[in-house]
């Protein structure tokens, strides 16, 4: 395709079809104050210049690859295998990842099919879609994947361990609509026990909507959770950390229904917050209410093998003004990272990832235990993070370590009331035990 810019005919023939005579009258809404050349531009320079400006800002920022960092709470630091980006950036991928035309796209069907497969295989649950925008909005239409049916209920129930920007995003999805929400607040402990939630069940709770690991790192009792929302008749949302899979039992295999979660850890480098990967999957009884693509694998009529869309029930284009979910074609691509990812680790590989964040997380927080006037805080099992009481604001000793060229953890007051002393702290396959030592130190230093 070439392209030829508009010459002066052919923009005075546009304006005369348009009836406007002149192009600025296009731009009279916009108050003169702010249009060119009223900008307060810097005088233009060559692309030498400009590259050099432009690389100068980017070596102020920190990274993670050069920086030690302690933070999580739902964006992770992970090894990103090289293999990952060089197939991501193959041009038939790469340009190519909206398989509206299913018979010519095969490759990418395929990939799509493959991951749909490696979720189930994660989660144990029997169909994956591929795929929602995030963590906090797969969880959203996980929860409401249980409300779309008709059957009479309307109440979601949301432990209060779950991350309190998902449930933000969950209480903005269902906002104007007939259900409501109901949470149940943050036990001393930061872990729930299935007797604290048993009271918020009846037989109008549509469903219930746990962590897994929780906000906090902490593990919580599934299989108690399922069995108090399966005796009401509710079913049980289960949003998960898929590198903690690599060792915990999938919880499909512990009475969940729906899972979601974040997949930004398989594969998908942070990138300052985006894009991530939605994990959304189910049992086959749902199978016509999930949002997205569904994937299938086929035979054509010679016998070989083949990869059709079987279902796109709530796709912006299949229904139109009717849709009730909106899923980026751009997330495909990031499907297809999560893909190579774990076909690369494999099974033995995810398990090793796994069990490095989980011991360098305890390691850290037997160092800090140690620690004069510091406090870890939480009960029971917890994976690569867990939240420590500061004896002084957190959001200083954040500061006082990023001095030093060292990313500390989260300061929990900023998003949950009562947390001010609070921080939660990370670990992963990527945290060294110098960086874990140079971390206790600084705090030794920045409380004495």
């Amino acid at each position: 395709m070439v392209f030829s810019p508009h010459t002066a005919d052919d923009r005075a023939r546009m304006l005369q079809e348009i009836g406007v005579e002149r192009l600025e009258e296009l731009f009279a809404a916009i108050p003169a104050s702010y249009r060119f050349p009223q900008l307060d531009l810097p005088p233009a320079i060559s692309e030498a210049e400009i590259y050099r400006e432009l690389l100068e800002w980017s070596m102020q920022n920190f990274s993670t690859a050069t920086t030690a960092s302690f933070l999580g709470a739902g964006s992770y630091n992970h090894y990103v295998p090289a293999v990952v980006q060089q197939i991501l950036w193959r041009g038939e991928f790469y340009s190519a990842y909206t398989p509206y035309q299913s018979e010519v796209s095969q490759g990418t069907l395929q990939a799509i099919y493959e991951f749909q497969s490696l979720i189930c295989l994660l989660t144990g649950m029997e169909v994956s879609n591929a795929s929602m925008y995030d963590g906090a909005t797969a969880l959203a239409e996980g929860a409401l994947l249980c409300v779309s049916p008709p059957r009479g209920r309307n109440k979601i129930v949301v432990a209060g361990t779950v991350h309190p920007h998902y449930r933000s995003v969950l209480r903005t999805y269902t906002r104007g609509l007939p259900v409501s929400i109901v949470e149940v607040s943050i036990p001393e402990t930061l872990r729930l026990q299935p007797n604290d939630v048993a009271q918020y069940l009846d037989d109008a709770t549509a469903c219930l909507v746990v962590q897994y690991p929780n906000f906090y790192g902490r593990i919580e009792d599934l299989a108690g959770f399922a069995e108090r929302a399966h005796a009401v008749g509710a079913r049980l949302v289960v949003s998960v950390y898929p590198i903690a899979l690599g060792l915990l039992q999938p919880p499909g295999e512990l009475g969940a229904d729906v899972v979601t979660g974040e997949g930004q850890c398989l594969g998908i480098p942070q990138s300052f917050g985006g894009p991530a990967l939605g994990i959304l999957a189910t049992r086959m009884e749902l199978v016509r209410h999930l949002p997205g693509r569904l994937i299938g694998a086929t035979v054509d009529r010679e016998g070989k093998r083949g990869f059709v869309m079987v279902l796109q029930t709530r796709e912006q284009h299949i229904r139109r003004e009717k849709a009730t979910s909106n899923i980026c074609t751009n997330q495909g691509l990031m499907a297809l990272a999560a893909t190579v990812y774990l076909s690369t680790l494999g099974k033995q590989g995810l398990r090793k990832v796994a069990e490095l964040c989980y011991h360098k997380a305890h390691y850290l927080a037997e160092r800090i235990a140690d620690l004069p006037a510091w406090n870890v805080i939480g009960d029971g099992p917890f994976f690569n993070e867990f939240a420590v009481r500061c004896p002084r604001d957190p959001r200083e000793i954040n500061a006082f370590l990023l001095e030093r060229g060292i990313i500390g953890g989260l300061a929990l007051g900023d998003l949950v009331p009562g947390q001010q002393d609070l921080m939660l702290l990370c670990a992963t396959e990527l945290t060294t035990r110098e960086q874990i030592d140079r971390l206790v130190e600084a705090l030794r230093e920045a409380t004495a």
